[in-house]
């Protein structure tokens, strides 16, 4: 965790940007119990982020902002795909060994039944109209 002044220089910016940019909504970073700002390695990717989409790509501060909650959506979704992904395959896996079960469960000595086949010809009762 790193204090503003040493977030600012590691990140290329100027330390009221960085307030600036919390009270934007860009980037939160935590709070000391007397509410001093903590940056996160995380924090300073994100501000590095936020400045290159700034000044390379020429995006406005809302654009970044829109920007950071689609990746943050984006992440949350693969991690939902994820989630449900191994829910599928252990009801998978249950289903399969139920299945094993009841096939473990049938009886060996059951009698085969001799099929057989009829032709039924059906006419029907003219004189009921």
């Amino acid at each position: 965790m790193f204090v503003i002044s040493v977030a600012a220089e590691l990140a290329g910016l100027h330390a009221q940007t960085l307030r600036s940019y919390d009270r934007l909504g860009l980037v939160s970073p935590g709070r000391t119990p007397a509410g001093g700002r903590r940056y996160s390695p995380r924090d300073i990717a994100l501000l590095r982020e936020v400045q290159r989409l700034s000044q390379e790509e020429g995006v406005n501060l809302a654009g970044i902002k829109r920007i950071i909650e689609l990746e943050n959506e984006a992440d949350a979704l693969r991690d939902k795909v994820q989630e449900l992904t191994e829910e599928l395959a252990a009801a998978y896996a249950a289903a399969e060994q139920a299945a094993a079960q009841v096939h473990a469960s049938y009886r060996r000595d059951l009698v085969p039944v001799r099929q057989e086949t009829a032709l039924v010809v059906w006419k029907p009762d003219r004189r009921r109209r």
